[in-house]
């Protein structure tokens, strides 16, 4: 390059530096930096910080000291990676006091720590025994903004001496977001380091499983509570029954809940509930009696989860007035009704094309003081199409904008299939070209979506 007076920069010589670096080469790293210098070329923050990190991994700890110094002096301010990169290196040789002076200057030059340089400190706290600081440390990263992660907690792991308690600690931050895998390789390591997964870590495993939606998952903790390899205590088995139930096993969530009643355990109404809907889904009408019948003969008070269960079982199979018929019970009984139940006893006359009586029961609702949601206009909207009624369908749309109940995709996916059908094609080019003006919140892509349809 220079023979041929292409002119060099900094760019230039931070790649030149990267590639020594990679080779092992760290002194002609740095030598090149003196290089920069001399030829007017200031080296910058990534330059140094590409040697310092070298360095660190090459245990060269007082040549990347000694860089880092030079770094300052020479008014290249240190970034973020580069006060990393340092505490990186004295952390991992227990160089508390340094750390903190690091820290110290590195608050004060205006840099913002970030979540590595909070782990970096937590992994110190453990290596050196300071256990009495990790609180300190946590709430300085709270009051920075930085919520606890996956990457906090193997930190914790790995510096402190672990039990079952910080492992399960893991376990509950990966449930919540159903990382299975992840979870699975916690449960490795804690078994591979001698201690025993407990009641708890099995239940977080169902939980987590059932949450990415991972029934082999739940099917191999299964095996191992039906073979004696796992204690079958009712908050497992109970959480056996959830699992299956979030994951639609009906085989699974049968089996674990007999095993419970079997074993002499009380089911909970929450157990009872979702039995009742996952009966009720797969129109199973004996079992969901059977259910109902348990809840009342366990001195239980169903509640509206139950009643609306079992409307929803009727109302799937058209017998919508037996579905009616459980709502004025909820009544009777002192319970109200909510948007969920009037909406799925609405839906029930829609689909038996029934739209008078449905008709009815939004009057019942409106006057109890529910107001409609778009799944309740979507379902009139169904129900009318179905039967080629459009001055209805015209009227649904019109009092939906009038009631501030904007239409979404499904809305006018209805309308637009049920003019099609009806080969009304200009009638549903007109539809179309009403809503554009009308919907200011329709989207270029949404608009051709439904011209290709």
């Amino acid at each position: 390059m220079e023979d041929n007076n292409c002119t060099t920069n900094f760019v230039t010589y931070d790649e030149l530096v990267a590639a020594y670096v990679r080779a092992g080469f760290y002194k002609e790293g740095a030598a090149l930096i003196g290089t920069m210098m001399h030829k007017g070329v200031m080296p910058n923050a990534v330059t140094y910080t590409t040697v310092i990190n070298a360095y660190g991994k090459a245990r060269k700890e007082e040549q990347a000291l000694k860089l880092f110094d030079k770094m300052k002096k020479s008014r290249c301010v240190p970034n973020v990676c580069t006060y990393n990169a340092v505490l990186g290196m004295l952390g991992k040789k227990s160089r508390s006091e340094e750390m903190i002076k690091i820290l110290c200057d590195m608050k004060s030059s205006g840099c913002s720590p970030n979540r590595i340089t909070w782990n970096t400190l937590l992994a110190m706290c453990g290596n050196t025994g300071m256990h009495q600081y990790v609180n300190r440390v946590f709430q300085e990263m709270k009051s920075c903004g930085f919520e606890l992660d996956r990457d906090t907690f193997n930190t914790l792991i790995v510096g402190f001496v672990p039990c079952a308690t910080t492992y399960n600690a893991l376990l509950n931050a990966l449930a919540r977001c159903g990382d299975w895998k992840a979870a699975e390789s916690v449960i490795l390591d804690m078994k591979n380091k001698g201690f025993r997964p407990n009641e708890t870590s099995h239940s977080l495993m169902l939980q987590c499983y059932a949450k990415g939606v991972n029934v082999k998952g739940i099917e191999k903790i299964e095996k191992e509570i039906y073979g004696g390899c796992i204690f079958p205590s009712w908050v497992l088995l109970r959480i056996l029954v959830r699992a299956n139930f979030k994951c639609g096993a009906l085989v699974g969530m049968e089996r674990a809940f007999q095993e419970l009643l079997r074993r002499g355990y009380k089911p909970d109404l929450v157990l009872f509930n979702s039995m009742l809907s996952i009966f009720a889904k797969n129109s199973m009408y004996e079992k969901a009696h059977e259910t109902f019948n348990l809840i009342c003969f366990s001195e239980l008070q169903p509640d509206l989860v139950t009643y609306n269960s079992l409307m929803d079982m009727y109302a799937r199979v058209g017998e919508c007035w037996k579905a009616e018929e459980i709502l004025k019970g909820l009544q009777t009984s002192g319970g109200n009704p909510n948007l969920v139940s009037y909406n799925t006893i609405i839906k029930g006359f829609c689909r038996q094309r029934h739209m008078q009586e449905a008709l009815r029961i939004l009057s019942k609702m409106t006057t109890k003081g529910i107001q409609p949601c778009i799944f309740t206009y979507n379902t009139f909207l169904a129900g009318y199409a179905a039967q080629g009624m459009f001055k209805e369908i015209d009227e649904v749309n019109s009092h939906m904008i009038q009631h501030n109940c904007r239409p979404n995709d499904l809305t006018y996916k209805i309308v637009v299939d049920s003019y099609c059908k009806a080969r009304k094609y200009k009638e549903a080019m007109d539809f179309l070209s009403k809503i554009k003006e009308m919907d200011s919140f329709l989207i270029t892509s949404q608009y051709k979506d439904l011209l290709s349809a």
